[in-house]
């Protein structure tokens, strides 16, 4: 499927999709900065090719580095802009595209790991730009296009640097991949994230039980106190995703930890439940717990701004004859930390197709050209 345009070369999907294949073959998992960095290299040397601005920063804490590209058309200096937010890790270990999750086409479907999250996206926007180079055309705005490693384990190394960049531009678009049908997202939960430990005794659990202060048997109880927080008409959620504990099954536990993930829609909730979490007491006063962690994304909330650039997505999207539906999600992106700084911010801007995170991720062909030539649109007429 292609879309022409008057005067511009076609949009070719197919050429899109091998585009997102040779980028989806270079598998990226978050904690391996070096693979990571095979995937940078590849996107540095396509953006160079355009004629882009390139700032590299080296990867920290064994993550893979930042990339930045900037547009080097004739706007004036210090334009505020648009801000493209890509991720290029993945969640997916280092071989599943050779095993589990190989690439593989049927039809509209094609699969393979992170080619819905969010590889396919992040390809989209480039191909975008390229199209722009290739027809001679630019943007109303500059456009500055910025490549996280480790989204995918909340951005710990580059969060002050996207926060810092979308305080030089206008508008922020995300390449996060649509929902439910082709939605865009206009708002997101803010995710905090806590570990919560818990101090007892050991003991011997046949000879000398009654000396020891189970610690396992403390977080049963914390766990059930954690998950009762939930409250669904509030739109807030507690999960106890992960624990460890215990020595041995003949020892009385002295030490028990579990991960905690909280959800919540508004940064007054924010602030209320993560006090909750922080405040929380032991059942047995033999037993102490250490509580750490706090709010990892703001909340994104659809504000003024948000709902204005969106509906300009909107009108676009109609001219191009598809109709773009937005939606709130429960998931996080990079774009909470923007729309959190008041910065109107789209996301949700990739292919349409399901399965993040799992061993049916799977982008939908039909959507590539669609939503290509809605990023062009969005680069001719912000301003």
């Amino acid at each position: 499927m292609s879309i022409e345009t008057s005067n511009e070369p076609i949009i070719d999907a197919e050429e899109i999709l091998a585009g997102i294949q040779a980028w989806v073959g270079i598998e990226t998992p978050s904690h391996l900065g070096q693979e990571v960095n095979k995937l940078v290299d590849l996107v540095e040397s396509q953006m160079e090719a355009l004629g882009a601005a390139i700032e590299r920063t080296p990867g920290q804490d064994d993550f893979g580095d930042i990339l930045i590209a900037r547009t080097q058309w004739d706007h004036p200096p210090d334009t505020a802009g648009i801000l493209v937010l890509s991720h290029l890790d993945t969640v997916h270990p280092l071989g599943t595209g050779q095993t589990t999750l190989q690439w593989r086409r049927d039809e509209d479907h094609v699969q393979g790991p992170g080619i819905y999250d969010m590889k396919a996206g992040a390809y989209i926007a480039y191909y975008a730009y390229q199209h722009l180079v290739r027809s001679g055309g630019r943007s109303r705005l500059p456009v500055t296009f910025f490549y996280v490693p480790e989204e995918e384990v909340g951005s710990p190394t580059s969060r002050a640097a996207i926060e810092a960049e979308a305080r030089k531009n206008k508008y922020v678009l995300v390449t996060e991949p649509a929902r439910e049908g082709g939605k865009c997202v206009t708002g997101r939960k803010g995710a905090g994230r806590f570990t919560v430990t818990a101090h007892g005794r050991q003991a011997h659990s046949g000879v000398r039980p009654q000396d020891g202060r189970s610690a396992i048997h403390e977080m049963a109880r914390q766990i059930l106190a954690i998950e009762a927080l939930t409250d669904h008409d509030l739109g807030v959620t507690t999960n106890v995703g992960l624990i460890r504990g215990g020595t041995g099954v003949n020892v009385v536990p002295g030490e028990c930890v579990v991960e905690v993930d909280l959800r919540v829609p508004t940064p007054e909730l924010a602030a209320e439940y993560s006090d909750k979490i922080l405040g929380l007491s032991t059942y047995d006063a033999d037993v102490s717990l250490v509580i750490e962690g706090g709010m990892n994304r703001p909340p994104y909330e659809k504000d003024e701004g948000i709902a204005a650039l969106y509906e300009h997505a909107r009108a676009l999207a109609a001219e191009i004859g598809f109709e773009l539906e937005d939606m709130a999600t429960g998931g996080g992106s990079d774009g909470n930390f923007t729309a959190a700084l008041g910065i109107p911010t789209l996301d949700g801007l990739g292919a349409d197709g399901h399965g993040p995170h799992t061993l049916d991720e799977t982008i939908y062909f039909s959507s590539l050209a669609p939503m290509t030539k809605l990023w062009v649109r969005l680069f001719e007429t912000l301003e």
